[in-house]
């Protein structure tokens, strides 16, 4: 509850805050303090607390909004300027104020079916979402962009292959998974699961990247891994991929003493059978296996399977999930997850916030392949949100200030130097995807691997 608590009161000092921008020549800060107090002290006893900022912004918008001039009987006319001794629109007289605050309440209805919630002129649009996604739905500033075009949107996780092949998408408005491959993999469908027809939008993109720490970068540095270019760290495919063959264990790395543990040199990856991030790195493993060349066809499926596949079985348990792992790197340290495999996204988003200690830096595959969130709609408001996610710019200015890479790269390049956070400002090394059946077939043989 207390977390609630914390993100209504964020939620409302932005809704605060915008407001007064919004009518600064018309009302003062204080104006619409009073008004916003009293619109969420409407809903002091509601125990639903999700939708309390969008409608109080809505109800003080509408108070707030000059009317057509009416024509009123003079006894009930508004005093001049000079009546009030103040500037014109800083206050309504009480009675009125009153009528306009109870006219506003009574057209936001919220109905309740069990744990379902909707405003009036509040469309609900229900979607499965990457967990990398979790933190910018969850953003009270994005719910109240959303809010201004009619929309809430609620979501659930889980990770990009789930999605697209045993999530039921029935209940759904919306599919979000991190990559236009596992969208692709929705509307092909498979033997076992039909196509599901729908358009897709590549709303942002994400490189995929290594979080690291400071210390084990400059390990890795002796090895020939890692080098660093104007402040930016890149992570040597090749050289890790002929290490990790060769069975190179972190004690092997001659004078280590930073991290002299008997564990394989292993990237932490998420689960190949369940995740698009885990997909995406065996799509940067398997080109250079492949000779920095993009596989295609059974026999290069073949040669490069057993370089390919002990990188991810060697690991033993994996999340089903990028959030689990980078949670991990965030709160418990080198110990246990000195290399993880992530989306840029994941750690610029958290470096803005404030979650990075100094040690922590963030490493580029070198190759690295994008990913494109690409949300597929289902129903027709998904393809609303869709439009919406793609073309508006404030929702696309939030998305940059939660690392994501947008269509437009100043939005983005504005996020990580205010932030002070080292990223590439072009990723340059980027090697192109597999084709869908051919990450498919991958995929399959490496999940077989686990059995």
């Amino acid at each position: 509850m207390k977390l609630d608590t914390v993100r209504e009161d964020k939620a409302i000092l932005n809704v605060t805050s915008r407001l007064a921008d919004t009518f600064a020549d018309i009302h003062t800060p204080e104006d619409v303090e009073a008004a916003v107090r009293v619109a969420r002290e409407q809903f002091a006893d509601d125990p639903v607390r999700e939708y309390v900022p969008i409608l109080v912004e809505r109800i003080v918008r509408t108070q707030l909004t000059p009317a057509p001039d009416p024509v009123v009987p003079e006894t009930l006319a508004e005093p001049t300027a000079e009546q009030r001794g103040s500037r014109p629109g800083v206050a309504l007289p009480a009675a009125i104020a009153g009528v306009l605050v109870v006219a506003t309440i009574a057209t936001v209805v919220i109905v309740r079916n069990g744990d379902d919630v909707q405003a009036s002129g509040i469309t609900t649009v229900s979607g499965v979402i990457g967990s990398e996604k979790r933190a910018f739905f969850e953003d009270p500033d994005v719910q109240a962009a959303l809010a201004k075009h009619g929309l809430a949107v609620q979501v659930d996780t889980a990770g990009s292959r789930e999605i697209a092949t045993t999530v039921d998408l029935a209940k759904y408005d919306f599919a979000f998974p991190s990559s236009t491959v596992a969208a692709d993999r929705i509307q092909q469908g498979s033997a076992d699961r039909p196509g599901v027809a729908g358009k897709k939008y590549a709303v942002f993109s994400s490189p995929m990247a290594i979080a690291t720490y400071r210390p084990i970068a400059n390990l890795l540095s002796a090895t020939g891994i890692a080098r660093q270019v104007n402040g930016v760290w890149y992570f040597d495919m090749r050289r890790y991929m002929d290490l990790a063959k060769a069975g190179w264990r972190w004690d092997d790395i001659r004078g280590n003493t930073t991290y002299p543990v008997r564990k394989r040199l292993l990237v932490t990856t998420t689960d190949p059978r369940t995740s698009n991030s885990a997909a995406m790195f065996l799509s940067i493993a398997s080109y250079v296996a492949n000779g920095q060349t993009v596989v295609q066809g059974t026999a290069e499926e073949r040669k490069v399977l057993p370089y390919v596949t002990p990188l991810f079985v060697n690991q033993g348990y994996t999340d089903n999930s990028s959030e689990g792992p980078f949670e991990d790197y965030l709160s418990l340290g080198m110990g246990k997850t000195p290399l993880v495999c992530i989306y840029e996204a994941q750690f610029v988003d958290a470096a803005v916030r404030g979650k990075l200690k100094s040690d922590m830096v963030l490493m580029y595959p070198s190759p690295t392949v994008q990913s494109r969130h690409t949300l597929l709609s289902l129903k027709p408001n998904g393809d609303k949100l869709g439009e919406l996610l793609s073309t508006d710019q404030e929702l696309q200015q939030l998305a940059a200030q939660h690392g994501f890479r947008t269509a437009d790269p100043d939005q983005f390049a504005k996020v990580v130097s205010a932030g002070k956070v080292p990223v590439a400002e072009q990723v340059v090394d980027v090697a192109d995807l597999p084709t869908y059946d051919t990450l498919e077939r991958l995929l399959n043989s490496v999940s077989k691997a686990y059995r």
